[in-house]
Parts: C-alpha cells; structure tokens; sequence
C-alpha cells in the first residue's frame, strides 16, 4: 500500500505482513516441491511479507495503521503498540470468498476494534464495506454486490488503550493454561476418589 501527498510525492509505504498460505506463499515449499506437491499455490515463487504493523501520519485525518485484506484476522498483531494509530485502514477484495466470506471478514475486523479500541475502516470493490467504532459496532455499511458510498465521521479511538491492547494474546494463553491445570487436577481428584 502507498501513501501520495502533494504533487503525487510518496508519503509512506506498507507491505503485507501476514501473507495468505496457498495464495501468496507455499508453506514448507522446500518439502511439498520435493514430493511433487508445488502446484498447491500458484507460481513458483513465493512473495515476500512486510515488517509488520506500522503507523503512518496523514495530514489532516490522524494517525493510520493498515490491515490489508485479510491480514486483519491476527489477533493481537494489528497494530504498531508503541505508536498506535487513530484508525486502521483495512482494504480488501472479498469478490473471491462468495457469499460466506464477506460476513466473516466483516466480523473479524468488527473483533479487532472492539478489542484494540480502535476505529476500523473497511473499503471493499463487492462488499462488504464498513465503518466500525471503537467498540466494535458498524456505523455505517454497504451491503454485499452494492455499488454505493457512505458518508460519516471518523469514530474516535477509545481514551486508553483497552486491556487486550495492553495484553494481547497473553491472556488467552493464560486462560488455556489455566483450563490444563484444571483438568489435570479435576482428573487426579477422581482418581483419588475411586481409588478411595
């Protein structure tokens, strides 16, 4: 994705991070090539993934980080935490998906909102477009195959970072490794009691 400014001067730039398997890269090319298995993912060549999330500053509208198409659906990696963004942009070209995949992606990016607190703007060639709040709530939409446009105001991002943003995917680890010793525990406890 670039960014122009005045006199079609290059602002920013940003490059895919998280690229689709099968779609933009091979996973383990070497050994599914080796076996005969290479015609999984178009070409012979894998593209190359981005940095990760940035930040870029634009003029008159805030700071913008990007998503693009499905990198959105991460977790915990949309956003540059040490210069979080006011909103993030996140085009995408669902045409592919049919009509199962457009309102999956549009719940993602719904998802990554409410928990980075941040406004998600979605801008799509079949739907489904959106503009989403800080909480997760779309303001304004277009639906799936609809030529149109919309107009609103940018939502504001939330005051505070929200404890997902500060914590990220730290507390579903901690929350999984709570239910294994749970069920370590629940099944000793049982064993106790029949061997009792």
């Amino acid at each position: 994705m670039f960014v122009f400014g005045q006199g079609a001067r290059l602002a920013a730039r940003y490059d895919k991070a998280h690229l689709v398997p099968y779609g933009e890269y091979l996973p383990m090319r070497p050994l599914l090539s080796s076996i005969g298995l290479s015609r999984l993912a178009p070409g012979d060549v894998d593209f190359a993934s981005g940095p990760g999330p940035r930040t870029v500053a634009l003029p008159g509208w805030g700071k913008v980080g990007f998503q693009l198409c499905y990198e959105i659906i991460f977790s915990g990696e949309v956003v540059d935490r040490r210069n979080r963004p006011d909103f993030i942009f996140n085009p995408s070209n669902d045409a592919w998906f049919g009509s199962w995949g457009p309102p999956q992606h549009l719940a993602q990016a719904r998802l990554r909102a409410a928990e980075e607190g941040i406004p998600v703007i979605r801008s799509t060639p079949t739907g489904i477009s959106a503009l989403v709040d800080a909480h997760g709530q779309v303001v304004k939409s277009l639906p799936w195959r609809e030529a149109a446009f919309f107009d609103a105001a940018l939502p504001l991002p939330a005051a505070n970072p929200t404890f997902f943003a500060r914590y990220g995917n730290v507390i579903p680890l901690l929350l999984g490794f709570a239910l294994v010793i749970a069920g370590i525990a629940l099944g000793r406890a049982g064993r106790y009691r029949r061997n009792t």
